[in-house]
């Protein structure tokens, strides 16, 4: 029997966050271990009648090809997935993993290498969806690998999951709703401000957000959500900053990062473990070296570090920066292969002032 909270998520995915109706193109993209719920958002697209293209990919085969591929080979682009980038109407895509470790020893300039090639498709997927032709959600299916990176049996792991997808209540799209008016206040009051700092333990920066715009991230695009988040303008960024929660790239664990910003620029920086994989992705691009996100999370309902982006960067009482790509639906202007999210305790001893209003004060909002 399907898991009740699963076939919640499938139609929290569908409806409330795609809005798929009947016609529509979509994709459903996910590894072999994450088949369960592709099955279930499958069947659902049927429901509402969409037409649902599968597109499954598989761990082994992913690293052989990162291993044995061309040049030739690794700068081909696929031009079936090319024509679905450029013309379907949503993607839905079920994150997870049998093994968190599986890309540890490929070369990570491989890896760049692939993701600069790659980039077309990106591209095309972000500027798509700023235009609004082009629906878009990520989502992490719980699996043993998940669990233990979060120290957690697969059970814990599961209630975790789906609890801070609401999926473990009766009406998780309502959920999702009242949260929604809860950062939309924030994000009107931020609307037509100009500079922000945040000071604390880990953190002595400004940058400006003129003429930039935060977005409501409430579960639209990333599911679970709980976040506000916009592009600093590309030149602003000043300060330094320490990440105090360990980013996962690849399958390797970076810990200790340490970035000192001039004019927007990282021009130092430091990792206190795979500090090789910390250069070869701020040397990817020019853009690389830049922000293209700042964020604040606000979904209290993640409330430990688990390893895994997707929640981590919401975990109420934090703030998260991206190094590289930036949304263009924000007004950055900041271009790359990578985006890379990195997050930032602000729970203690900790403010963000905005235009010299202090607006946030130990994790939480005061405005």
């Amino acid at each position: 029997m399907t898991d009740i909270r699963l076939e919640r998520l499938a139609n929290v995915l569908v409806d409330y966050c795609c809005d798929v109706k009947p016609g529509m193109w979509v994709g459903i993209l996910g590894d072999v271990v994450t088949l369960p719920a592709l099955r279930e958002v499958y069947r659902e697209v049927l429901r509402y009648g969409g037409n649902p293209t599968l597109f499954i990919s598989d761990e082994w085969m992913a690293r052989t090809f990162l291993r044995e591929a061309s040049d030739e080979q690794m700068a081909w682009l696929d031009p079936s997935q090319t024509l679905y980038y450029e013309q379907a109407d949503i993607y839905i895509r079920i994150g997870s993993s049998n093994n968190t470790r599986a890309m540890t020893h490929i070369d990570p300039q491989r890896v760049q290498k692939l993701a600069a090639a790659r980039r077309p498709w990106l591209d095309t997927r972000l500027g798509r969806a700023a235009e609004g032709t082009f629906e878009w959600v990520g989502t992490w299916y719980p699996t043993e690998a998940s669990a233990q990176e979060a120290n957690m049996s697969l059970e814990e792991y599961e209630a975790f999951v789906y609890g801070s997808m609401f999926c473990d209540r009766d009406d998780p799209a309502g959920e999702w709703r009242k949260l929604s008016q809860m950062q939309q206040k924030k994000v009107d009051w931020l609307k037509g401000r100009k500079q922000v700092k945040c000071q604390g333990p880990n953190i002595d920066l400004q940058l400006s957000i003129e003429g930039r715009t935060f977005v409501n991230s409430d579960g639209h695009k990333n599911m679970p959500s709980g976040e506000i988040f916009t592009g600093p303008v590309e030149d602003s960024v000043n300060g330094w900053v320490r990440f105090d929660y360990p980013s996962i790239v690849s399958g390797r664990a970076v810990s200790g990062i340490e970035l000192k910003f001039e004019n927007g620029k990282v021009v130092h920086a430091r990792a206190e473990t795979n500090d090789d994989l910390l250069q070869a992705q701020l040397n990817t691009d020019a853009g690389a070296r830049y922000l293209g996100e700042f964020a604040i999370g606000t979904n209290f309902g993640i409330n430990q570090f688990t390893g895994n982006i997707l929640f981590d960067e919401k975990i109420g009482g934090t703030i998260h920066m991206a190094v590289g790509k930036g949304y263009p639906e924000t007004g950055s202007q900041n271009n790359s292969a990578v985006h890379w999210d990195m997050i930032c305790d602000m729970r203690n001893d900790s403010t963000i002032h905005v235009d010299g209003e202090l607006f946030y004060r130990n994790g939480e909002f005061v405005v």
